[in-house]
């Protein structure tokens, strides 16, 4: 999901009874609060979302002229490939928690290397997530709409999967660093060359420098205040795109 160096890597291998007991935890917490099939379907729901969108990232790198992402094994349906530990951990703390917000592990882009000039070139890497997320939000609502009613089991299924494509489609279009959105704005901004834009990008660059604090501290304010800013930001395009896909 997000694409940038940022995000602290932790080896598991070091603190193998540590990581067991804190997957249990979450684990039986999950269950209590979701249900066996409600936490396997959440699980599945990121597991792919998080894979698609990686794997786009890399793909598109390499249509674009930078092979990295390929060379590392990154255009990749297999998950093991995309998952961050950290971004695994944040996944099941905030899962069970009813959100589900999380990331996979960055895609290694060189934006030299990139068709379109660094900027825009490295805009269209970035769009590519989340563009593959609804694609495939898009291709089970299709599914969705063809099976007989009642789903079933399966259904519920699915339309967890589809949904949660389209939540992390919409988070991740916010033009907060390290989100995919803000490259996509400096993406959009390298194509006119106004003053105003060049401000704007600056801007964007120097709140890139400060990594995942600008979201953090986002997330904790609206915590603190009362007030669910990014649910509010993403809420509306994402109910009205689920309605749209789905039909329900």
């Amino acid at each position: 999901m997000m694409r940038h160096r940022y995000f602290p890597r932790i080896r598991f291998g070091r603190d193998k009874t540590f990581w067991l007991v804190v997957g249990g935890v979450f684990l039986l917490y999950g269950i209590m609060r979701l249900g066996v099939v409600g936490l396997l379907s959440a699980v599945a729901a990121l597991l792919v979302a998080i894979t698609v969108h990686e794997c786009a990232h890399a793909w598109v790198a390499d249509q674009l002229g930078d092979p990295t992402a390929r060379l590392m094994g990154r255009v990749s349906l297999n998950p093991l490939v995309h998952l961050d530990p950290m971004g695994s951990v944040m996944m099941a703390v905030t899962m069970v928690m009813g959100v589900g917000i999380g990331w996979g592990k960055p895609v290694p882009v060189s934006p030299h290397r990139l068709r379109f000039g660094q900027r825009l070139g490295n805009g269209i890497v970035a769009l590519a997530g989340p563009v593959a997320n609804l694609l495939t939000a898009l291709v089970l609502g299709l599914v969705l709409r063809l099976m007989p009613t009642p789903f079933g089991g399966l259904g519920g299924v699915l339309t967890t999967i589809a949904l949660s494509n389209i939540v992390i489609a919409m988070f991740n279009l916010l033009p907060l660093p390290p989100l995919d959105g803000h490259s996509v704005l400096l993406g959009l901004l390298s194509l006119s060359k106004s003053r105003v834009a060049w401000q704007v990008s600056q801007f964007i660059l120097t709140l890139r420098r400060q990594g995942p604090m600008v979201l953090i501290v986002v997330i904790i304010l609206t915590q603190f205040v009362g007030i669910n800013l990014i649910g509010w930001l993403i809420g509306p395009p994402t109910r009205l795109l689920f309605r749209l896909i789905v039909g329900a």
